[in-house]
């Protein structure tokens, strides 16, 4: 009985192939949809991320929220990492904001005061800096002025040559750490290590070239320069405030006693009490990972949601074809049923003719999604979500048994003789 009812409903499909191949482009077009849309808010959320973790969950960054008109940023490389100073150190009460300062880094470097914290850099960024080397220029979009804690704590490894050294900071050597893009548009394929390229005027001698960290969004992480903090302030930024402070927690396990540490540091030396907004922001990126990935899973959500309506619309399409073959072959219905075809295979022929279609749609639209994914979307590589195939898979061979009930009951509920009459 089983196969002969398969054999009538298949019978059935083949007797109009465009209708049936419509339709099952109707479910097939849903399906791949919720595949790949869910593939791309799968492959953002896990873009973003990366981006986040290029600067390590250990990491913090400290940067104004205002812009104060705090003084010179002394105190050098020695009297960072030397002790003494420390939080205790206070300008005293100040209701202006305050600019972040050498001697603020200073501050948080105190292991009596935070015990927490591995390393403190202090950060300036001189935008579009112009770089020449041979005849040949390149508009540097990040040049960085720090020390060598930072390519540890921003996770920046170097492909060839090696960073710049404390020694290189404390004696204001012009040497430079540099991105590929950089590398590429000044050198080519000349070895870039050892040379010299000048920007401003100035002449920064290559040290190491760093690996490739590739584009996010409309910045490329590769075009950029890594100097010591003094060589960028005399040359490029002049000694004003820092852009901020990266500091790197022992462990992610102590992220946010560092935070605690750094915070009640910077409460102390800008002054900021209970009544007082602080004029400065702690950026942390373990935090910041967590939300990201939970606002991330939502819009993954949405959009798999958005892409479901174009199963639902498949499904209505597989329910007005079934009607219209219950109704064009009402005749055949009723001769079946009077040379004694019981109603449960009537039936299931029209349900198995209906499941056919969308399963046969929701196995070519798994096909389409997954071949979709291999390309990218808006910037954005895809990656697919096993559980996303099953389910809309699942959901497709379910929308064809619920769809197409109610024309399969139509049909079954016909009786003979008005079957028969039918034209």
């Amino acid at each position: 009985m089983t196969r002969e009812v398969l054999r009538f409903a298949l019978r059935g499909l083949a007797a109009n192939k465009l209708r049936s191949g419509l339709t099952t482009l109707g479910i097939l077009i849903g399906v791949g949809a919720v595949i790949l849309l869910v593939a791309v808010g799968n492959g953002s959320s896990k873009q973003v991320q990366k981006n986040i973790e290029r600067l390590g969950t250990n990491t913090l960054t400290v940067s104004p929220s205002t812009s104060g008109g705090g003084g010179r940023g002394g105190g050098g490389f020695a009297r960072l990492l030397g002790g003494g100073g420390g939080a205790a150190q206070q300008s005293g009460p100040r209701t202006q904001a305050r600019d972040l300062t050498v001697d603020d880094a200073r501050a948080m470097s105190d292991a009596s005061a935070a015990p927490s914290v591995k390393s403190v850099s202090p950060v300036v960024n001189a935008s579009s800096a112009n770089a020449t080397y041979a005849g040949t220029s390149h508009a540097i979009q990040q040049f960085v002025g720090t020390y060598p804690a930072y390519f540890e704590a921003s996770n920046d490894p170097v492909e060839r040559g090696t960073y710049f050294t404390a020694d290189d900071v404390l004696n204001d050597r012009k040497v430079v750490v540099i991105g590929q893009t950089v590398d590429q548009d000044l050198f080519g394929t000349v070895d870039a290590i050892g040379k010299q390229i000048a920007v401003s005027g100035v002449n920064f001698t290559v040290v190491g070239v760093l690996k490739t960290k590739g584009s996010s969004g409309f910045q490329d992480a590769d075009d950029v320069a890594i100097a010591p903090l003094p060589a960028v302030q005399e040359s490029l930024t002049g000694y004003g405030a820092l852009n901020q402070i990266v500091v790197q927690a022992k462990t992610p396990k102590t992220v946010d006693a560092a935070q605690s540490e750094i915070t009640d540091i910077l409460d102390q030396r800008h002054g900021i009490t209970g009544t007082n907004t602080a004029d400065f922001q702690i950026l942390n990126q373990a935090t910041l990972q967590s939300a990201i990935s939970s606002s991330s899973k939502t819009f993954t959500v949405l959009l798999g949601a958005v892409a479901a309506i174009s199963l639902l619309v498949g499904g209505i399409g597989i329910t007005n074809i079934m009607l219209v073959t219950v109704t064009e072959r009402t005749r055949e219905i009723g001769i079946r049923k009077a040379i004694g075809a019981p109603r449960g295979a009537i039936l299931g022929q029209f349900l198995v003719e209906a499941t056919v279609l969308s399963l046969l749609g929701g196995l070519l639209g798994v096909a389409a999604g997954v071949i979709g994914s291999e390309f990218k979307v808006v910037g954005v590589q895809p990656v697919i979500v096993p559980s996303s195939i099953a389910l809309a898979l699942g959901v497709s061979v379910a929308i064809g048994l619920f769809f197409g009930s109610y024309p399969a009951n139509r049909a079954a509920k016909l009786r003979p003789i008005e079957a028969l009459r039918h034209e």
